[in-house]
């Protein structure tokens, strides 16, 4: 038997050789197409992660028009009194609404897409992901104040969409169900329809009806109804989603009531402008005022 040394090769070499110029030609071209999937990764991460400037509201209220985040906010009280999974520091603090991306689409040589799905993010810093329009449905016009009681539409772009996907949600059925808890869910949609209506209620039951029609003020906590569905905007804490940007909160529609019948902070929203101030940013961050004079100890 023939003996060979190491740097011999045996086998059908010539085609292995060749198929290795293939696939050396194909990682140029894509790389020159900038199709590679490093690549593509990083324009997702540019684009979701840029900045948004949200919109300033010089008199206290949310208009039509403006780019708002949706902020679920944290209860301090859950920190002393919850369970020991809602007193875990990873389900403290405040969270806003946020699109995902689809999986595929990272693989795909196609543009990205936008998902049809959400989920509730650590972060109130306003970027591509959870910045939202507030839009009319009735023909208020652009900058009219939003009321209590008021058909509105949540549009977004996603941060790689060129047009807005609303938020919506629909009954749940035995196989259309939010995956983690198994309740009625929320998703985007390009179609206009009353399954994308939503309202804003008072937070407190027994001053909604004299609340109806009065402007919705920014920075305060509200309840967000589906109209069709009469469900409420929730975030509950206890399910956790794992998406392209690490673990994130279930957002479903599900009316969470207390012994009294009052929505627990589960249901509590609150829609989040830009700080008019020097110091930019958002109103979360704006300094509190005190009068002249007065020491802040």
């Amino acid at each position: 038997m023939a003996s060979y040394r190491v740097g011999v090769r045996i086998g059908n070499w010539l085609e292995e050789e060749y198929a290795q110029q293939e696939l050396l030609r194909d990682f140029i071209r894509k790389r020159e197409q900038g199709q590679l999937l490093v690549q593509r990764l990083a324009r997702l991460q540019e684009n979701i992660f840029k900045r948004v400037e949200l919109s300033i509201s010089s008199d206290g209220f949310v208009h039509f028009g403006d780019t708002v985040l949706l902020m679920n906010p944290d209860n301090k009280s859950l920190n002393l009194e919850g369970t020991l999974e809602e007193r875990d520091p990873e389900m403290c603090g405040d969270v806003t609404l946020a699109v995902d991306m689809e999986e595929v689409s990272l693989y795909s040589d196609e543009p990205l897409q936008l998902s049809r799905g959400l989920s509730a993010v650590k972060s109130v810093d306003p970027i591509g992901r959870n910045a939202f329009c507030i839009v009319s449905v009735d023909g208020s016009a652009v900058g009219e104040p939003l009321r209590y009681g008021q058909n509105f539409v949540l549009g977004t772009k996603g941060g790689v969409s060129d047009k807005l996907f609303y938020l919506a949600s629909d009954h749940k059925t035995f196989k259309d169900f939010a995956k983690k808890s198994r309740l009625q869910k929320v998703f985007l949609t390009a179609e206009l329809s009353y399954l994308t209506f939503w309202q804003a209620k008072s937070l407190d039951p027994q001053l909604r009806l004299e609340h109806e029609g009065f402007p919705v003020p920014s920075e305060t906590k509200i309840i967000i109804t589906h109209c069709y569905t009469n469900r409420n905007l929730a975030v509950p804490r206890t399910f956790c989603v794992w998406t392209h940007f690490g673990r994130e909160f279930e957002v479903i529609c599900h009316n969470y009531l207390n012994s009294h019948r009052v929505e627990e902070d589960k249901n509590y929203w609150e829609i989040i402008t830009r700080n008019p101030g020097p110091e930019d940013g958002t109103m979360l961050e704006r300094h509190e005022a005190f009068p002249e004079g007065y020491k802040n100890e």
